[in-house]
């Protein structure tokens, strides 16, 4: 990856300006009115973040830009919490303390969008791939209203009382970064939130409308590799193997039934199985197929059952097949998992009923769960019976290209795709007063 100098010069001069000059609130301006005149120097920050992605764990550039942001605005900001996190701390009298997070981390995806700002960035993975790199789930638009939601709380301090704690986490794409920055002692060496607040861009939704679901929000991510294993041979004379394709072919059709004839209906499971390697040629039979699962469930109690289910059924087809012990198939599941995401419901409920009221009801909905991931749901977890936690989506599609695709015409980009660019002003704007008036409203004087 190109590396940048940390310093001002390096943001650009857009992006210095913008720092330096957006002009602070009034407090008895409208929430709206104040993001609409900060909006182009929030622009020149989002675009700057855009064009200079960093992969998982090495976002130091976009945590500095944060950090000085946050700093400026009149927090104090400890960096290089869960390796490149930081955390600013904003306390103003008795009252709840509430969280506030945004993710940082790029994807390595080739950026295939047009934009003029596009990034040209590269650097090498976690999984030691080379590639492009690219904000393809949006992570900067939740920077971009993170730096505003610090701003225009510092500015309207005379309206709520607490202690507020934002913070830039690292590496959501590979589910650890919440954990790293919790064993990096969050919530001790800081206030432990009683609410945590985040959205998340999609572009399921018309630009600028919040949604959240009640109840789980986003599921469990399991990776789970399959090693089938045989006995090869000539593909004319296959009496004389023990064909691991066949054995394999079986396994995937049988785990199909673990969300079609073993999970209740009402609780959504899915297991892919995405990836199916084996052999090197026509005529010859192989002596081992790989399989790569992806798994997801809701609660902790189903996603065990699919996992000793997806056990079960490997062994039983092995046995089935005539396999003998000691080529039995090896199931290995990932250690490092997503665990669910879960929104208080009553929370939810009313943190949605007030952006209504505040921002519209066609602006703010209640949606159905969806089977991604995320790892905001760790910082619930940790503390299950005192914090109430909510994640929302916000909407960064144009209506009319919903409507066409919805009509056959054009499908819309899906987060991770190389040519996903939300409607930047519109999910910056939303998502900066969704955040805000949610977190005045809980720390309201």
């Amino acid at each position: 990856m190109r590396k940048s100098l940390l310093t001002a010069a390096t943001l650009g001069p857009l992006v210095s300006v913008a720092l330096a000059t957006c002009v602070t609130p009034a407090a008895a301006e409208p929430v709206s009115d104040s993001i609409a005149r900060d909006m182009p120097g929030l622009m020149a920050i989002y675009r700057d973040l855009h064009a200079h992605p960093e992969l998982s764990y090495q976002e130091v550039r976009s945590a500095k830009v944060m950090a000085d942001a946050a700093r400026k605005a009149g927090f104090e900001v400890t960096e290089k919490v869960g390796k490149t996190g930081i955390v600013a701390v904003l306390k103003n009298g008795e009252g709840p303390t509430v969280l506030i997070r945004a993710d940082m981390d790029g994807l390595p995806v080739t950026e295939q969008t047009g934009l003029p700002f596009a990034s040209k960035e590269r650097g090498v993975s976690t999984a030691g791939v080379e590639s492009g790199i690219m904000h393809a789930c949006g992570h900067d638009t939740h920077m971009t209203a993170w730096i505003e939601t610090a701003r225009l709380m510092a500015a309207r301090k005379g309206e709520w009382s607490g202690t507020l704690v934002m913070i830039g986490q690292p590496a959501e794409e590979v589910g650890t970064g919440a954990t790293s920055m919790l064993e990096d002692g969050l919530y001790t060496r800081f206030a432990k939130p009683d609410y945590t607040l985040a959205f998340h861009d999609t572009p399921e939704l018309p630009s600028g409308v919040v949604g959240a679901a009640k109840g789980w929000a986003l599921a469990n991510v399991d990776s789970v590799d399959i090693l089938v294993k045989g006995v090869g041979g000539h593909g004319a004379y296959p009496h004389t193997t023990r064909d691991p394709i066949v054995l394999a072919s079986a396994i995937v059709m049988k785990l199909q039934t673990l969300a079609s004839r073993e999970s209740d209906p009402l609780d959504p499971v899915v297991v892919t199985v995405g990836s199916f390697h084996a052999g090197t040629k026509h005529n010859i039979i192989s002596d081992q197929a790989k399989l790569e699962l992806t798994v997801r469930s809701f609660s902790d109690e189903t996603r065990q059952k699919l996992l000793s289910g997806i056990k079960r059924i490997v062994q039983g087809e092995a046995i089935a097949s005539g396999i003998p012990e000691d080529l039995m198939p090896v199931v290995s599941v990932k250690q490092n998992y997503t665990r669910s995401t879960y929104n208080s419901p009553e929370f939810t409920e009313q943190a949605i009923s007030y952006l209504q009221d505040k921002m519209g009801k066609d602006r703010a909905l209640l949606t159905p769960p969806v089977m991604g991931g995320e790892d905001f749901g760790e910082f619930r977890r940790a503390d299950e019976d005192h914090i109430k936690s909510v994640i929302f989506w916000v909407g960064g599609s144009s209506p009319e290209k919903i409507a066409a695709a919805k009509s056959g015409g054009a499908p819309l980009p899906s987060l991770h795709s190389p040519f996903w660019a939300p409607e930047a002003d519109k999910v910056v704007g939303a998502g900066s007063q969704a955040l805000t008036l949610t977190a005045l409203r809980l720390m309201a004087r």
